[in-house]
């Protein structure tokens, strides 16, 4: 059985964080997917998605974030678990996405993870 997936949100200036907690899952990516939609309906200047809780992420949440960085590709930055990571390098999306090691490094735009 899943972990329940939380999605805060929260303000940060004209930025919008959102900071999400548990397994996204194929039962689950559509509260981040909804989540997500929501944060970028103003098109703030940057979406951060603090995922440094997330346990666990199947390909359904990878799609998720494809979408979201279509939706907007210079304002959207991930700050990724372990279990995250993982995946998103594997795919090689990690060359799509801008992963940073901390929220504070995605709001101040320190050089992404390498």
């Amino acid at each position: 059985m899943s972990r329940i997936l939380t999605v805060q949100q929260r303000s940060h200036g004209a930025s919008v964080v959102l900071t999400v907690d548990g397994e996204v899952d194929m039962a689950s990516a559509p509260v981040l997917s909804s989540a997500l939609e929501q944060a970028q309906r103003d098109h703030p200047p940057l979406v951060v998605v603090d995922m440094s809780k997330v346990e666990f992420f199947g390909s359904a949440g990878m799609s998720v974030l494809i979408a979201a960085s279509d939706a907007q590709p210079q304002a959207l930055r991930v700050v990724p678990s372990y279990a995250v990571r993982r995946p998103i390098e594997v795919a090689a999306l990690d060359q799509l996405l801008e992963l940073f090691d901390t929220v504070e490094d995605a709001l101040e735009g320190s050089p992404p993870i390498s």
